[in-house]
């Protein structure tokens, strides 16, 4: 029998869905992370700034005029086709990843963990947790891209069973440099 405590997480509240509580409850019930009292949880606009000190821990790219400024956050967070979750340990974000998708296939555009808290998983269930919520709208096919520098990233992507395609190049067309 599984007796579980839920001091920080409540079924009525209304940031926490049902995947969620089943995402904890599966890897407590396996042993993974069942002590740890890390928390997979939607994001909130709250957690904006402990996010952009994240990326800057990451050396992930942050554009502040741009895509990543707290009111285009906080328009993307409202999107139904946005997945931006967080790993919370103790009240303090560890972790957070950014999922996206099109309808036809889905996106993981950033990925980090606080490097105190790297190798111990959170990572695998961030990802995991985009995965399951794509899959659960019938989108088969999650990609991301991962800068040429970023070899943390490429080992946890190819851990985690993404293949690289070299023969694929990225293009983009800005509006301008800040976006």
């Amino acid at each position: 029998m599984l007796r579980i405590q839920l001091t920080y997480l409540t079924l009525f509240d209304a940031n926490v869905d049902i995947l969620s509580v089943i995402s904890l409850l599966e890897s407590m019930k396996s042993g993974k992370n069942a002590t740890s009292g890390i928390i997979i949880r939607k994001m909130k606009i709250k957690d904006y700034e402990p996010l952009i000190t994240l990326w800057k821990e990451g050396s992930l790219p942050y554009r502040p005029q741009g895509r990543d400024s707290k009111q285009h956050i906080q328009q993307q967070l409202r999107q139904r086709t946005s997945l931006y979750y967080v790993a919370e340990h103790e009240g303090k974000i560890i972790g957070a990843i950014l999922g996206t998708h099109d309808g036809r296939k889905g996106w993981i555009n950033r990925l980090v963990v606080t490097p105190a808290y790297r190798k111990k998983g959170i990572a695998k269930r961030l990802v995991e947790e985009i995965e399951q919520r794509l899959t659960a709208t019938g989108i088969d096919i999650i990609a991301c891209l991962v800068e040429d520098w970023n070899k943390v990233s490429e080992n946890v992507f190819e851990r985690l069973g993404y293949t690289r395609h070299p023969d694929i190049q990225y293009y983009s067309k800005r509006k301008n440099t800040r976006v």
